[in-house]
C-alpha cells in the first residue's frame, strides 16, 4: 500500500557518494525524505540512508543503473511505493574512466559514459516528468542536472568524452526547462568545478584536486557539500523564478 508522504521527497542519482551522498544528508537536514540510487557500493549507500533516518527523516536506497531504463522504471516504482510523491529529481549519477587522449579511447568506454552521463539523466527526467507535471496531474517540482566544468573547458588530454557527455546534459537542460515551465516544472544545472572527491580516483589521479589547485582563482579544490547546497538552493522556494540556468560552483574557473 502507497504511503503518501507529507514531507518533500528528493531522488538523488548516485546517492551513496561524493557530492550525492553530501546532498542527501544536507537535504534529510533541511527536512526532505530522501531517496537515493547506487550501483555497487551497497555499504555507502546504507550509511546515507542511516544519516537520513538519524537525522529524522525518511529514507530508500535502491541499486538502479540510471542508463538501464527497466532499473530507472523500478527505481520509480519504489519511490511511488514508498513515498507516493516526487518533488526533487537531482540528476547526479556520473562516470569517468581513465585519463586518456582521444586516440586512445575504446568505443564501449564511449558508449558507456554517453549512456550514464547524458542517457541516464534524460530517462531519469522522463519518469519524473510523468509524475510532476501538471499535464500529468502532478504538482510541479524540480530536476537539477549535475553537469561539469569539463562541459565549459573540454578536458582536453584527459576526459573528453566525458566532458562532451555533459556538454549533452546540459543541452537536454536547456530544451527541457523551457518544455515543461508552464507544466510546473523547473529544471536547472549545477556545474562543479574541481571538487574533492573519489571520482578522480576513477580517472586514475586520486590527488588531481590538489594538481590543479593553483589553476583555481579562489585557490582551493571545493568539497561536496558546497556542491549541495548550491543544488538545494535551486531545489527551494527561494529559486522560484530560476529555471534553464546554470551555476558554476568551480571557485572561479
Amino acid at each position: 500500500m502507497t504511503e503518501v508522504s507529507q514531507a518533500p521527497l528528493i531522488l538523488i542519482t548516485g546517492g551513496g557518494r561524493g557530492v550525492g551522498a553530501a546532498t542527501a544528508r544536507l537535504a534529510a537536514a533541511q527536512g526532505y525524505d530522501v531517496a537515493i540510487s547506487f550501483v555497487s557500493d551497497e555499504a555507502s549507500a546504507a550509511a546515507v540512508a542511516a544519516d537520513v533516518e538519524a537525522a529524522g527523516r525518511r529514507a530508500l536506497a535502491v541499486r538502479a543503473d540510471s542508463a538501464d531504463p527497466e532499473q530507472v522504471e523500478r527505481l520509480f516504482g519504489a519511490i511511488d511505493q514508498k513515498f507516493g510523491r516526487i518533488d526533487v529529481l537531482v540528476n547526479n549519477a556520473a562516470v569517468l574512466a581513465r585519463q586518456s587522449r582521444l586516440e586512445e579511447l575504446g568505443f564501449d568506454r564511449m558508449r558507456r559514459i554517453f549512456a550514464v552521463n547524458a542517457i541516464g539523466p534524460i530517462l531519469c527526467a522522463q519518469q519524473a516528468a510523468r509524475r510532476m507535471s501538471y499535464r500529468h496531474d502532478g504538482r510541479g517540482g524540480v530536476v537539477i542536472n549535475i553537469s561539469s566544468a569539463a562541459a565549459r573547458l573540454g578536458s582536453p588530454g584527459e576526459y573528453i568524452d566525458y566532458a562532451a557527455s555533459k556538454g549533452a546534459l546540459e543541452t537536454f537542460t536547456t530544451g527541457f526547462a523551457k518544455e515543461v515551465a508552464r507544466d510546473g516544472i523547473r529544471v536547472n544545472c549545477v556545474r562543479p568545478g574541481h571538487i574533492y572527491t573519489d571520482m578522480h580516483a576513477s580517472g586514475g589521479e586520486p590527488g588531481r584536486v590538489d594538481r590543479v589547485k593553483d589553476t583555481i582563482p579562489l585557490g582551493r579544490g571545493g568539497q561536496p557539500e558546497e556542491v549541495a547546497r548550491a543544488i538545494l538552493w535551486l531545489a527551494s522556494p527561494e529559486a522560484s523564478f530560476v529555471t534553464g540556468a546554470f551555476l558554476d560552483v568551480t571557485g572561479g574557473k
